[in-house]
């Protein structure tokens, strides 16, 4: 578990990275804000400390380390909690669990898996850009939340331009991993759909929330947040339009290619029946058959169904079936 600490105020900013909690909070900024971030969930004593020294409520920890648990947004007494799911750069469509409690002056983190995912905010505050030094611990937790949105639309883009190979692809009929391909894309969807649509209905809360902890100045930045995620929503509601869509092109096309083998079939089976009857007649064998005492009797059969096999091409052919 590692765990750092960036604190800061408008003259100023630090950072540090401790291996306890104890250790970390000696470095608490007194007077301004305090932003502590815990990578991994595997030391539950560890986060049971943080909880003890902000108050957190035991329920609140244990939606902390259940990685299952849906988006929400919680307001306690002492805090407010959010959790949320955050896209993991390193492993292509994951994702993974994220909790920020929210305090007077302090935001806490809590990472599911190690990584960093916020150099963006970080470098923010360590070199003074923007207004988040000058302001509270709720543009700082809006900072945070939009590092996350930004990353869903990154994986948005790469999803849309796996689909817009798969439109040239839904003809292919040489292409033997379309289905396969496809569906991938569309369990992906799918999984970014579930991460997407709770955290919109959490930041619908977070909007609406009369909270101390969020000023009313927030209202703008929420609201351009919000829109974001509905904007990701609606991209994913169309991309799964796309690939509804791309799929059923692709069954068209693979109908008609069966209807023009069936069609090709259909033709040379439809030629052979007059050919088979005659051959037919004339292999009963029987005794006294005029025809087969005649010396040109061979020839004029076969002349007989060449005639027929081309005027039957003939008919098809004016008739368009050809």
């Amino acid at each position: 578990m590692l765990l750092s600490l960036i604190g800061y105020d408008p003259v100023g900013a630090w950072t540090k990275t401790a291996d306890t909690a104890d250790e970390l909070l000696t470095w608490k900024n007194p007077a301004g804000i305090t932003w502590i971030n815990v990578e991994c969930l595997d030391n539950p004593g560890t986060i049971n400390r943080l909880a003890e020294v902000f108050r957190i409520h035991p329920l609140t920890v244990e939606d902390i380390l259940d990685t299952e648990q849906r988006p929400k947004t919680e307001e306690f007494d002492d805090y407010l909690f959010i959790t949320f799911k955050a896209a993991n750069p390193s492993s292509g469509l994951e994702f993974e669990h994220m909790s920020m409690v929210i305090t007077d002056d302090t935001v806490l983190t809590f990472q599911e898996k190690p990584g960093d995912y916020f150099d963006g905010v970080r470098k923010r505050i360590l070199n003074n850009a923007g207004r988040i030094r000058r302001t509270g611990v709720d543009y700082l937790a809006y900072s945070i939340i939009d590092a996350v949105v930004d990353e869903y639309f990154i994986i948005l883009d790469s999803l849309g331009s796996d689909i817009e190979e798969f439109e040239d692809r839904a003809v292919d009929e040489k292409d033997k991993n379309f289905i396969q391909d496809i569906q991938k894309v569309k369990q992906n969807l799918l999984k970014v759909r579930r991460v997407i649509w709770p955290l919109r209905e959490s930041l619908s809360l977070l909007m609406h929330l009369d909270s101390r902890r969020v000023g009313g100045e927030m209202e703008p930045f929420l609201k351009d947040l919000y829109d974001h995620i509905i904007q990701a929503a609606e991209t994913v509601e169309t991309y799964r339009e796309l690939v509804a869509g791309i799929l059923e092109v692709n069954l068209s096309a693979s109908s008609n290619q069966l209807n023009r083998v069936m069609k090709v079939l259909t033709i040379i089976s439809t030629l052979f029946i007059p050919l088979t009857f005659i051959v037919g007649v004339y292999g009963m064998n029987f005794r006294f058959m005029p025809e087969l005492e005649h010396r040109l009797a061979y020839p004029i059969i076969w002349g007989l169904m060449v005639i027929i096999a081309l005027g039957m091409i003939i008919f098809f052919r004016r008739r368009k079936w050809l």
